[in-house]
């Protein structure tokens, strides 16, 4: 599910100051290669004792990413359950409790990259 309305999209940033940003809020670059990098967040789910993350995808705008000045900027924002053995399916709805906690995290992302 893409998350609309987070004010994240079309943020840019550097990568040092992105994963610096991003590390304090307990989200992970995981995915990476020279041009894109993807950040999640994983959000437990109580209740039904399902995982979640929130997954914030970006792309390099001026040069790589090995490079901590490199700029990024967010493309997209969205949110899926965790399946068996590794994937998200962005598909299954999203408990509201679940919906709140991302769309927090987004925006205390967004004031740290502001």
């Amino acid at each position: 599910m893409i998350l609309e309305n987070t004010g994240l999209t079309g943020i840019r940033s550097d990568l040092a100051h992105l994963d610096d940003s991003s590390e304090k809020l307990g989200f992970v670059r995981w995915q990476w290669e020279y041009r894109r990098a993807t950040y999640d967040l994983k959000l437990h789910d109580r209740s039904n004792g399902e995982d979640y993350f929130l997954r914030i995808n970006t792309r390099a705008v001026e040069g790589k990413l090995e490079n901590p000045d490199a700029i990024l900027e967010v493309e997209a924002v969205y949110i899926g359950r965790a399946t068996f053995p590794h994937g998200l399916d962005y598909e299954s709805p999203v408990p509201q409790p679940i919906l709140n906690a991302a769309a927090q995290r987004a925006q205390e992302l967004k004031q740290l990259l502001s």
